[in-house]
């Protein structure tokens, strides 16, 4: 038996690690710029990055330590993305960690990014922040704000996880996230950090595996990002660690952040559940999952709030599964919206589904009626905003 307390104050409750976020110019404003994560002791590291071929000069400056390194540092930055920089944004991160090292004593640290791709960084602002710094400051909300780029609001989550016998650790993150959200991990940056005494092996199992069943099953546009970084760093300080507990945990945390980067999807009014059952397997039911959460034509009748049955039973035949006409139920929560003895929406259902889809959240349940198989993606709508806020993006 285990139980799980949420905490207030995001990574400033793990023990044994500091954060800060400071504002050197990069972007306008009073929110900071550029941030720290900073762990008195070296941490174990696992790591998930994005399938996109074009991966960020970070990420190549990441999968260039060997394998299994120990870090105690990252410092992110927001508004460029150092992508598409070739060997000079390598080179660039080398040179502003070299000389972060004048300001404080760091093992291997490690360089995240995001913003615009495309344009080298402005490395001696990013410099600038080291003497801006505190080094010793618990500020999780100032760290969360820094690494926004489109965000409407800093994400941050954190857990107290009590064993049977009341020993316990914490695990927290920070995460940004409102564009560029494909079921390919999803813009998305996110660092979580444990003082769990949990085993190098542990760590890249149960990461890869709370990915699955959150970031990479939320979709906003089905753009997927050069940058995206999902990072777990252990300094193991609590000495107390439950394999199952840790699970629990890290499912729940990474679940939640991924449902409120949809929640912050740019421009988004809505998320929605696409549940789909009956598949001819798990593989099955994913692609049809999925393709409904990515479905631009789907997202547009969410936002229009037009409970239109057809195109949901369409993206799910494009997307290439095994599926019957007369096999097919298609429910709106619980409001049965299409089936073999159901194929036209009378005056009455039809007002029951305009209510469910003026809610900002609910589920679209598909069950194809072939076999066992079964999963649930997350996505939202797509509005004018977004159009708004992405033809503006580079401005």
């Amino acid at each position: 038996m285990f139980n799980i307390f949420p905490l207030k104050g995001g990574l400033s409750n793990v023990d044994g690690f500091f954060c800060d976020g400071v504002n050197v110019g990069l972007k306008d404003g009073l929110d900071g710029d550029v941030a720290f994560i900073r762990s008195e002791t070296p941490c174990d590291i696992s790591a998930v990055f994005t399938t996109n071929k074009f991966r960020a000069a970070p990420i190549k400056h990441f999968l260039n330590y060997p394998k299994n390194f120990k870090s105690d540092f990252i410092l992110i930055n927001s508004k460029n993305a150092n992508a598409m920089t070739g060997d000079l944004g390598i080179k660039d991160i080398e040179e502003i960690l070299t000389n972060l090292q004048k300001s404080i004593k760091v093992q291997n640290p490690i360089m995240s990014s995001t913003g615009v791709i495309g344009y080298r960084l402005k490395k001696e602002l990013i410099k600038s922040a080291f003497l801006k710094f505190d080094y010793q400051a618990k500020n999780s909300y100032k760290c969360a704000r820094a690494i926004m780029t489109t965000d409407n609001f800093e994400k941050e989550l954190s857990f107290k996880v009590t064993l049977e016998n009341q020993k316990s650790f914490h695990i927290a993150a920070i995460c940004k996230g409102a564009g560029m959200i494909n079921p390919a991990m999803a813009t998305m940056l996110c660092f979580i950090i444990t003082d769990a005494n949990i085993p190098k092996s542990d760590m890249d199992e149960l990461l890869n595996s709370a990915n699955e069943q959150s970031f990479n099953s939320i979709s906003v546009d089905g753009d997927t990002s050069t940058n995206d970084t999902l990072l777990l760093m252990a300094n193991k300080k609590s000495g107390i660690y439950d394999k199952e507990a840790f699970s629990v945990a890290l499912d729940r945390l990474t679940k939640e952040l991924a449902l409120q980067i949809l929640s912050d999807g740019e421009g988004s009014t809505k998320v929605v559940a696409f549940e789909v059952t009956g598949a001819k397997n798990d593989k099955e039911a994913q692609k049809a999952s999925s393709a409904l959460s990515n479905s631009l034509l789907v997202k547009t009748a969410l936002f229009g709030e037009d409970p239109n049955w057809g195109r949901i039973a369409s993206t799910i035949g494009a997307s290439g599964v095994e599926c019957l006409e007369e096999s097919l139920l298609i429910k709106y929560d619980d409001l049965v919206i299409y089936s073999k003895e159901k194929t036209s929406l009378d005056e009455e259902t039809e007002q029951k589904a305009f209510k469910i889809m003026k809610k900002d959240q609910f589920k679209i349940s598909c069950n194809l009626g072939i076999g066992e198989g079964s999963y649930v993606s997350y996505g939202c709508d797509l509005s004018y905003e977004y159009v708004k806020i992405n033809a503006d993006y580079r401005t």
